[in-house]
């Protein structure tokens, strides 16, 4: 299997061990989505909070604060998320910290499937599987590109 790109707007196709190499600058940037979408949520929370019964054009002085802040935390994740789409691979969940690489196995699309704080990629699943249809990938009956 290939790690190049699999075609226009297809993507890049990982294996195990190209996802896995690639796993140190993707749980840097996994770190730091993570860490920066309980600020965002509390930013948003505030300015909510600042704005409730009080009209757009009568913006408090908090309330543009917060809203300046949750602005600038979301064109961070925004950024982070970006990085993830150029290393070519999938962001699937705040709350976990869920990436998913494209693999091809048997010939057809499978997501590797890696999630913050594990110390490799273990899991795959099928591409309409999500997170609970994760298994081990000595589930996954492949040749040597598992």
């Amino acid at each position: 299997m290939s790690d190049a790109s699999n075609g226009p707007g297809e993507g890049r196709l990982f294996t195990t061990a190209s996802a896995n190499a690639a796993l140190p600058l993707v749980s840097r940037i996994v770190r730091d989505i993570v860490d920066l979408h309980p600020q965002w949520r509390e930013a948003i929370s505030a300015y909510e909070l600042e704005q409730d019964g009080v009209t757009a054009e009568h913006e408090s002085d908090e309330a543009r604060i917060a809203r300046e802040r949750a602005g600038h935390l979301a064109g961070e994740i925004e950024s982070c998320l970006d990085e993830l789409e150029q290393v070519g691979c999938h962001f699937k969940g705040f709350e976990h910290g869920l990436v998913d690489f494209p693999s091809l196995r048997e010939g057809r699309v499978v997501y590797l499937c890696w999630q913050h704080g594990e110390a490799g990629v273990t899991h795959w699943h099928e591409v309409d599987g999500g997170f609970p249809g994760r298994r081990p990938l000595e589930d996954l009956h492949v040749g040597s590109d598992a």
